[in-house]
């Protein structure tokens, strides 16, 4: 798509209406992570256009055609990456660094969108603290009745109402990119601190700058109305009334993370060295011209699959398995499996293309030629399990 600049958008971080659209993508699923029990019901769920608007003030995208009027986050959302032990030491280190680094011992932490609370468990046991859970999809049948937690979830959107449970420690993973209003959720959460200065504030959220880098087009989704950058992660915080204490790129690359406590607002932040928006501007520039290459190349992999009568299979239902067989009809044709190590998403059809998820015990009597790894960090873990089924297909990573 063409690049056009409109003023008649507003950049929801810095308020800027200088905004440059530059990716179209139409009629995409609008929740990617929620999964449907009949291959027709998956087919016909509900859709949405995605166009990706840029603003050079903080070096902030979002979805200029979302409507959060489409969203509804329930019980039958999944987006849990804890049934993977590469994530699982992930989640453990980071809890085991914020417990550290800021004596979180025998405190209060608070998880706003805590899943079902598996990283709110690691924070509780591992600092011996206390905690509070907000998410809508919390499935209260994740844990048995007598399961002595120290921490417990409210079923429902964190939001002004619960204010006053202050905290020594804030998280919110993969939360903010979600929200319809993060300068409004971001001053909730300011307000909430009040006067309390040795408050420390977590927030995590996937990298734009990557999806930009590798020309990733199957990092994006619809029910993400934000694509944070560095630049537009601090200027959105430094303008909610918070210090930036630090801030950087984890997940080999993948996420941002930005650790908070409670400041002075800036209502226009300066953005210098690493947080200077520019060198968005140049991912954003050349992103165009990478991501029609990658669909193109993957365009024509799948098509070779397909012709030569191959079996593949896509491994991992999350959001970049379902939007790549969304958008490129080729890989939706050359596969009929996605493969995925959560129990709860097993059995269950993929949003918009309606593909089976099956466990990776099914690949022993499928046995495919070709397995597609959707996210390159799991590839150890993957070519280990496939081991152990004694099969030996050829791997490529999405890449």
């Amino acid at each position: 798509m063409q690049r056009s600049t409109t003023s008649a958008l507003q950049c929801p971080v810095s308020g800027s209406t200088e905004v440059e659209l530059f990716l179209d993508l139409p009629q995409v699923p609008v929740l990617c992570n929620v999964l449907y029990e009949s291959r027709d019901d998956a087919i016909g769920a509900a859709r949405g256009d995605l166009e990706l608007g840029y603003v050079p003030k903080s070096g902030h995208i979002f979805n200029t055609a979302f409507d959060p009027d489409k969203i509804t986050y329930a019980q039958t959302y999944e987006n849990s990456l804890h049934h993977s032990p590469r994530f699982q030491e992930y989640a453990t280190g980071l809890a085991d660094r914020l417990i550290e680094r800021y004596d979180v011992r025998e405190k209060t932490v608070v998880d706003i969108g805590c899943g079902n609370g598996e990283f709110l468990g690691l924070l509780c046991e591992r600092g011996d603290n206390t905690g509070v859970g907000y998410d809508p999809s919390y499935d209260p049948d994740s844990h048995r009745e007598d399961d002595d937690r120290p921490f417990t979830v409210v079923q429902d959107l964190y939001s002004e109402k619960y204010a006053d449970h202050s905290a020594d420690l804030i998280c919110c993973r993969h939360v903010l990119e979600h929200v319809p209003d993060p300068l409004d959720f971001a001053r909730t959460v300011r307000r909430a601190i009040g006067d309390r200065p040795d408050t420390v504030v977590y927030v995590e959220v996937p990298n734009a700058l990557f999806t930009l880098r590798e020309g990733a087009l199957w990092d994006l989704i619809y029910e993400h109305y934000s694509y944070f950058t560095l630049p537009s992660l601090a200027y959105l915080f430094r303008r909610a009334g918070f210090e930036v204490v630090r801030v950087g790129e984890a997940f080999d690359g993948q996420y941002l993370q930005i650790e908070l406590r409670p400041g002075e607002p800036e209502e226009v932040p300066t953005l210098e060295g690493d947080l200077d928006p520019a060198r968005v501007t140049e991912a954003v520039d050349r992103f165009t011209d990478r991501s029609q290459g990658k669909r193109d190349r993957w365009s024509d992999l799948f098509a070779e699959v397909d012709s030569q009568n191959q079996k593949a299979v896509l491994w991992g239902a999350g959001s970049k398995g379902v939007t790549i067989l969304n958008v490129i009809p080729e890989a939706a044709d050359a596969t009929e499996y996605v493969v995925d190590i959560n129990p709860r998403k097993q059995g269950k059809h993929v949003a918009g293309a309606g593909h089976r998820i099956v466990p990776p015990s099914f690949l022993r009597e499928y046995q495919p030629d070709l397995v597609v790894l959707m996210n390159g960090v799991y590839e150890d873990e993957i070519r280990q399990t496939t081991r152990e089924l004694g099969l030996d297909p050829e791997f490529v990573v999405a890449t």
